[in-house]
């Protein structure tokens, strides 16, 4: 899946943009697999947007055992998402890679509990059973624990969580990291035995690390930094956000077609799920002040900060000092802005109003 040339639909390759020549191979390594969560750059597939600037895009999936940022910074890919402490992380290890487009300005991190517990802030959480995925995911709530000074390595007992909310349900722990748009739906997906009936938001509490102050910046579109110094390059990544940016603002404004785009892609999960999954990460994006993909100084240099100071359970930060170099760049997100405004698209969004999904059980 990460080697080769071909693009994944041959179809795609009969196209010409409208300026004519032959479309310029792009590949774009998604951080997991294929869902709502990278609804955007399915639409700009989908709907051709890519072709238009040139490009036929091909989206490599994720999985548990690729990690976006290594697969750019060894040039299998073009561009790759990635939350921004983990690509960080591996920038610091060498990987070449700058922040491009930060595309979620907000992150969608939960640490979820069932509403007896008591349990409605990092506070409460000491003295009981904590999950959390690992692998880089969990510094949000370490942040979040050590400013209300619980100590992550003694003061909890950190359970590793699957990446499913089971543990919870099942009570095997107190409180369950889980995605705004993800994993806290398969909590309100699943049947009550008590009741017969699905639980609902009210039969749960919700930590947001937004409220408590330790969120960190999530997905972004990352680039090769030592290719950004080619002039072809360059204007390939102005090209790319662009349809990028009109991707998300389809999602933005057409979200059941771009749930059916995602479960048409072969998602494993239900029409209902990914409906909610559409709503909830368009809620991370929009509206967005500044325009979609620009990266704000206060979010970058508070992710910093938390990836510098806050220790997991076995002492380590996710950086040991402040990233050097082209950690990040507005300049180009701020081409595809303004030349995805002169083309009518709206990339503040500041009329968006999420709606309310109603899920099924399991999601379907």
């Amino acid at each position: 899946m990460l080697s080769g040339c071909g693009t994944a639909d041959d179809s795609s390759t009969t196209t010409t943009p409208a300026s004519g020549g032959a479309l310029t191979p792009i590949k774009l390594q998604l951080q997991w697999f294929f869902q709502a969560q990278f609804a955007g750059y399915i639409a700009a597939v989908d709907q051709g947007f890519y072709k238009e600037q040139g490009l036929d895009v091909q989206l490599l999936e994720g999985g548990t055992d690729i990690v976006p940022q290594t697969v750019l910074a060894t040039g299998k890919a073009d561009y790759a998402v990635a939350w921004v402490p983990k690509a960080l992380a591996s920038r610091e290890q060498g990987a070449g890679i700058t922040d491009v487009g930060q595309i979620f300005g907000r992150s969608g991190t939960y640490q979820v509990a069932w509403k007896d517990s008591g349990i409605t802030s990092a506070a409460q959480l000491k003295g009981k059973k904590v999950g959390n995925w690992g692998f880089g995911n969990e510094f949000e709530l370490f942040a979040g624990m050590t400013k209300a000074g619980i100590d992550p390595g003694k003061d909890v007992t950190l359970v590793q969580q699957q990446f499913d909310m089971q543990a919870l349900l099942k009570k095997e722990i107190d409180a369950a990291q889980a995605m705004s748009y993800n994993e806290y739906a398969q909590l309100l997906e699943a049947k009550n035995p008590a009741t017969g009936k699905l639980y609902t938001a009210d039969d749960f509490s919700v930590i947001d690390w937004k409220k408590e102050g330790s969120a960190m910046l999530q997905d972004a579109v990352w680039a090769n930094e030592s290719k950004l110094s080619d002039p072809a390059y360059q204007q390939q990544t102005v090209k790319f956000l662009t349809a990028t940016i009109k991707g998300w603002a389809f999602c933005r404004d057409n979200a059941e077609k771009c749930r059916d785009m995602v479960v048409a892609k072969g998602s494993k999960l239900g029409k209902s799920h990914q409906l909610w999954q559409m709503n909830e990460v368009n809620k991370l994006i929009w509206p967005a002040t500044g325009g979609i993909g620009v990266v704000s100084d206060a979010d970058w240099k508070q992710t910093v900060d938390i990836s510098m100071t806050t220790k997991n359970q076995t002492g380590d930060t996710v950086l040991k000092k402040a990233p050097e170099g082209l950690a990040y760049t507005n300049d180009y997100i701020n081409q595809a802005i303004t030349a995805a405004k002169a083309a009518g698209v709206d990339v503040n969004g500041a009329s968006f109003a999420p709606t309310t999904v109603t899920l099924t059980e399991g999601g379907a």
